[in-house]
């Protein structure tokens, strides 16, 4: 099933703007270098302002033809192995691109261009943070369209062994997330938090993705994990007790953090921000694009609508006080 986000704005309830949220988009143009997690490739990107409605969209500069074009869509999400790749219809990808989501969600990012010239997301530090520093940088302006939000209307769930995630209604947007595993450098973890309160930046932003020293051999010869280093990634040593990063942990429970900073960038792939509460339990990114499927495929489940300032739904950021400091 695939959702034109344009005809659900155009169809949605009209609304003065005075009284809602307005779109946002990036002041100017900036960009970075880096390499991917797991092509280990450079990669040049370039985050571009774009007109209201735009969305966000990846644009392939490295391929001609409207076939560049990939919409960071949770329809064209086509391969979950340590990461979520879009794929558009003429086969071209754009993988790793949870990070940046997160990033754009936390920021209130409605339309951006993204231009790369590879097919994955550079990794930068493993973390949300060197994007949302871009941002900033960039500066962010607000436009004349109203924004709109997907508010969950009744609770739906998917179980997978012990993997389970739910969308639940909720006034503003909020996660939960629970992890488990043998390694005691890791073992049990929770977190929950109510990004509709701009805690994004100071509370999940900057925990790091997170692996195994004994998986890493496997995961490249799978074609993966080629660009993971300690400058990009969390490892925990072989014997699952010890984490080998110098700088050690950014946050003492910074593995499960990252699990939700990663659900935070999957579930802005439903192309506007979510109004709900999210249950992540040992899920990953196949279950939280699943999650989107199942909440799309129940016409009954979700709706359309806009949000007022200073409301519990108004999420993410102060949106005054963030258009103050960058003028």
């Amino acid at each position: 099933m695939t959702i034109d986000m344009t005809t659900l704005r155009q169809s949605s309830p009209a609304a003065s703007h005075s009284n809602v949220l307005r779109q946002r988009t990036l002041k100017t143009a900036i960009g970075c270098t880096g390499v991917g997690l797991h092509s280990g490739a450079k990669v040049t990107m370039a985050l571009l302002p774009a007109e209201p409605d735009t969305g966000i969209r990846f644009r392939r500069v490295d391929i001609a033809g409207r076939g560049a074009i990939v919409p960071a869509s949770w329809a064209a999400v086509n391969d979950t192995r340590m990461n979520s790749c879009l794929i558009n219809e003429d086969g071209v990808a754009v993988g790793t691109v949870e990070h940046l989501m997160s990033a754009l969600a936390g920021m209130h990012i409605d339309n951006c261009i993204i231009e790369i010239n590879a097919p994955e997301v550079p990794v930068m530090d493993g973390s949300a943070a060197p994007f949302l520093f871009l941002i900033e940088c960039a500066g962010v302006v607000e436009q004349s369209a109203p924004r709109r939000a997907i508010r969950v209307l009744k609770r739906i769930a998917i179980k997978d062994g012990d993997r389970e995630v739910s969308l639940t209604p909720s006034a503003g947007f909020s996660v939960k997330f629970e992890i488990d595993f043998a390694s005691t450098a890791i073992s049990r973890q929770e977190f929950s938090i109510n990004l509709s309160r701009g805690s994004f930046k100071s509370e999940v932003s900057r925990a790091r993705t997170f692996g195994f020293e004994q998986d890493i051999a496997m995961l490249r010869s799978h074609g993966l994990a080629r660009g993971g280093s300690l400058d990009n990634a969390v490892v925990i040593d072989s014997t699952g007790t010890k984490v080998l990063n110098d700088d050690g942990l950014r946050y003492t429970d910074e593995f499960v953090r990252h699990k939700v900073l990663d659900a935070v960038g999957d579930l802005y792939l439903a192309g506007a921000p979510i109004l709900g509460h999210f249950h992540g339990i040992r899920s990953g990114h196949a279950l939280n694009n699943r999650i989107l499927r199942e909440l799309f495929a129940d016409t009954s489940a979700w709706a359309y609508t806009t949000v007022a300032p200073g409301s519990a739904a108004a999420p993410f950021t102060d949106l005054p006080q963030a258009l103050a400091a960058n003028g």
